[in-house]
């Protein structure tokens, strides 16, 4: 008799619910630590770019934009607070209030990862508007900067860019969260 007890207790948790609260909370740290797409400019300039760490070298001197820097607090503040949300509703998703915690928590991983792509899609269209840069998403590129930013002199840098293995893992916890809303809806139409 226990048995199926705890069998029944076992299947009412959201497995997708808490694996996706699991990797959401974990991809924060590792997102702090690495990026999930850099750009090089030669021995110039790096940028490590992440929701919830995005930071620059110049010359071998880290600096942040603050503005950048709030973004990331925002979005780091967010994501830890849907990861935990979504944990606590996976093991609890019969209570009245676990809907509240679904619908607050399983679009934030996904939300990230559409504003971190669009951002960067826009960062590549304004430096090609304004300063005729083509600055690549992924991959190796030779860029001449315009003669008006250089007084005349033709300067080319090599520019290498990539997403990493963390951006690899928000996909993967955007997929859990929004399969953990798919999984609570499908069981809410059977019950």
């Amino acid at each position: 008799m226990r048995k199926t007890v705890k069998m029944q207790e076992s299947q009412r948790i959201n497995w997708f619910g808490f694996v996706g609260g699991i990797l959401t909370v974990i991809l924060v740290f590792v997102s702090m630590l690495y990026p999930w797409w850099q750009l090089t400019v030669g021995e110039l300039f790096k940028a490590n770019v992440s929701p919830v760490n995005t930071n620059f070298d110049l010359l071998g001197t880290d600096f942040a934009i603050p503005f950048i820097w709030a973004l990331n607090m925002i979005s780091l503040v967010m994501l830890i607070s849907s990861g935990i949300a979504m944990v606590a509703y996976s093991v609890i998703p019969n209570k009245p209030y676990s809907q509240y915690l679904l619908n607050f928590s399983y679009k934030k991983p996904l939300f990230s990862l559409i504003f971190f792509i669009a951002g960067l899609f826009a960062v590549t269209l304004i430096l090609q508007a304004v300063l005729s840069i083509n600055m690549p998403l992924v991959g190796s590129a030779t860029v001449t900067l315009p003669e008006s930013l250089t007084k005349g002199l033709t300067v080319s840098l090599i520019l290498s860019a990539g997403f990493q293995w963390p951006f690899l893992l928000g996909i993967a916890a955007a997929v859990f969260c929004l399969a953990a809303k798919l999984h609570h809806n499908a069981l809410t139409r059977l019950l």
